[in-house]
């Protein structure tokens, strides 16, 4: 019983030490914690935050950077009269005057026609002050706005000299800023004129102190130039500016650049200025100046939109026409050309010589037409054009005629007779005078030249106004190897690869980007006219099984109808739409789901004939399994070369036949 006794006493005692133990640390914890916020807000409050404060028990140590030996007795003695200053344990150094730095003074002053408004850090002497005092006989009664703040420090070398040369200067500034630095004055200004703005730097420069670096950037509004002019002039002595107008820097670098090009070597005289007849007015200049370089010589005039380009007399009416078509044609919106060719020089006692109009087509072995001369109108020009390309192919002509109301009469009869008598050859050249119609070229065809002179007997009355240099190649007689079935599948398929044809989201109307895509495969159907092929449709796994069916079936039908309005023989083709069938993506994802709404071409393979007795076949007809894809045949990239941006027409080709 007594051990049970002594047992429990020993417990008791030593949960009561552990008791007190606990106490006493929380009380050292509660007293170092109060007495080191008590240090910390007594040093705030008298101006020393420098001071850094750590408390070990009833220990205080005080540490920082004083920036004297006096400041650091203050703090100590901040200190000591809250705590007892056995307690205090001073770690405190004192900064090495010789590491403490003057502040960086600097004055920033806007001015405007609200007032004046000071910003900056300045040396206590000369002072705020007397920097107020002149601001208010610079501009009397202005506001002004002073943010201004001063350190006991003294003035840096420059400082006054800045200052000075700064406030002397605000006196012509009425719209500026000017930044001040013992080393760099900064002005900032407008200038109402260009004349202002160049007596402005004349003066700043005038009045700069040594040892301050001035930058100067004054702005003033650019001249308005009426009418906005430019002349060129090139001859044997090279290519001149009489006048030069431009609408920012990097117009002036354009337009030099392009004269360098034609045989500038002085400087170009440039100003810029407001008033420019069209944001394109660089572009004008530079194809003009670039059309004046192709003639070889000649003045060349802008008056705001209106261009006069004078030609040399020894200048070809044909080059003449074809260069300034030329110009016409790549002119921005807004510009017109007036063009002239004057009349070639007499010689003294002769007679001036007429020249003749006259009209060039040339016809490459590769099939392209160009053509030059003169048409009487606008509508007469259209339509010989149309006619070149209903005989020669839509992308195949390059019309380079110009317009001249001086023809005689038959003049668009025999350019057509004469055209459709090119078309018959391989390769040519027409010529048409008012006196004389010349075609001259190779055919693949004995028969060509019996198919021209009757062209041009009906067209031309008189068989003696035309002539006729025909020679027949043999080697070009060859009949066109037309692709195997197989290979015509492979190049649609190809072009497909490329660019897909895309339709509206659920609908079957195909979208206008992809009408080039149709027309190069109806390039190929074209060389294909006896093989039967599928315009098949597929569409991802998305919506209602028999809505995806239908809605394939009608874009393979929407593309069947494009091709038919390409003026295509669709006779071979048939659609058929298998809905979200034969997936070659994952429908899980998006990518997979776009590469499953696809068209594509199968090859319909003619079915043996059954003989007597056998079992009948299915009945339906079934698309051959899709072939591998195959890299495009030669065919496949004269296709893809095809621009789609006209509906195809039909070709006739040399033949004259569909």
């Amino acid at each position: 019983m007594q051990r049970l006794a002594l047992f429990f006493g020993a417990i008791i005692l030593a949960l009561a030490a552990s008791l007190s133990f606990l106490l006493a640390n929380l009380t050292a914890d509660y007293v170092e914690t109060t007495t080191a916020a008590s240090v910390r807000e007594k040093l705030v409050m008298e101006g020393f935050d420098w001071v850094s404060v750590r408390t070990d028990g009833l220990l205080v140590h005080l540490s920082g950077a004083a920036p004297d030996e006096a400041n650091r007795f203050k703090a100590l003695a901040a200190v000591k009269r809250i705590i007892n200053g056995k307690r205090v344990r001073d770690h405190i150094k004192v900064v090495d005057p010789d590491s403490l730095h003057p502040p960086r003074f600097s004055l920033e002053v806007l001015r405007n026609g609200d007032g004046i408004s000071l910003i900056g850090l300045l040396p206590a002497k000369p002072g705020q002050k007397n920097i107020l005092q002149s601001i208010r006989k610079i501009a009397a009664g202005a506001k002004i706005s002073d943010m201004l703040e001063t350190a006991d420090y003294p003035a840096p070398k420059g400082w006054s000299a800045a200052l000075k040369f700064s406030l002397d200067s605000l006196q012509m500034l009425p719209r500026s800023k000017i930044s001040v630095t013992p080393t760099k004055v900064t002005v900032t200004a407008s200038a109402d004129s260009q004349d202002e703005k160049h007596r402005i730097e004349s003066s700043l420069r005038m009045n700069k102190p040594d040892g301050v670096a001035l930058d100067m950037r004054i702005a003033a509004p650019r001249p308005v130039i009426t009418p906005f002019s430019l002349r060129v002039t090139k001859d044997a002595k090279g290519l001149r500016f009489d006048s030069c107008s431009a609408d920012t820097a990097k117009s002036i670098a354009l337009i030099v650049e392009a004269a360098r090009k034609a045989g500038l070597k002085g400087d170009s005289g440039c100003r810029i200025g407001l008033g420019a007849p069209s944001p394109h007015w660089t572009e004008a200049v530079v194809r003009a100046i670039g059309a004046l370089d192709a003639l070889g010589g000649g003045d060349l005039t802008f008056s705001d939109a209106d261009i006069t380009l004078v030609a040399p007399a020894s200048t070809k009416q044909l080059d003449f026409d074809r260069i300034v078509h030329r110009l016409e044609q790549n002119l921005p919106d807004v510009f017109s050309v007036h063009a002239i060719l004057p009349p070639k020089p007499v010689a003294e006692g002769g007679s001036a010589k007429i020249e003749k109009p006259e009209f060039l087509a040339t016809l490459s072995p590769e099939g392209l037409l160009q053509m030059h001369g003169r048409l009487r109108n606008q509508r007469t020009r259209k339509a010989v054009d149309g006619f070149a390309r209903s005989l020669f192919g839509w992308d195949k002509v390059d019309d380079a005629t110009r317009i001249s109301a001086a023809l005689p009469d038959g003049w668009p009869k025999r350019i057509m007779a004469g055209l459709e008598a090119l078309s018959r050859l391989h390769n040519g050249i027409l010529t048409i005078t008012p006196d004389l119609l010349e075609i001259r070229g190779t055919a693949d065809r004995e028969e060509a030249r019996t198919e021209v002179t009757q062209i041009l007997s009906e067209a031309i009355e008189d068989e003696g106004r035309f002539k006729i240099d025909i020679k027949y190649e043999p080697a070009l007689h060859r009949e066109k190897e037309l692709p195997t079935p197989q290979e015509c599948v492979d190049t649609i398929n190809g072009i497909l690869k490329e660019k897909k044809i895309t339709f509206a989201p659920s609908s079957a109307r195909i979208d206008a980007g992809s009408i080039d895509v149709v027309q190069k495969i109806a390039d190929v159907v074209e060389n294909c006219p006896n093989v039967k092929m599928e315009i098949a449709g597929y569409t991802d796994s998305q919506g209602r099984e028999s809505m995806n069916l239908a809605l394939s079936q009608a874009r393979a039908e929407a593309v069947l109808d494009t091709l038919l309005s390409l003026d295509v023989l669709t006779t071979n083709l048939k659609a058929k739409g298998y809905g979200e069938a034969d997936p070659i993506a994952d429908n899980s994802t998006e990518e997979g789901r776009k590469a499953n709404r696809r068209i594509e071409f199968h090859l319909i393979e003619d079915k043996p004939k059954k003989a007597k007795g056998e079992k009948a076949a299915a009945t339906s007809d079934k698309a051959q399994p899709k072939a591998k894809e195959k890299t495009a045949t030669s065919e496949a990239k004269k296709a893809a070369g095809t621009p789609a941006t006209q509906p195809k027409k039909k070709d006739k080709g040399k033949n004259g036949k569909n």
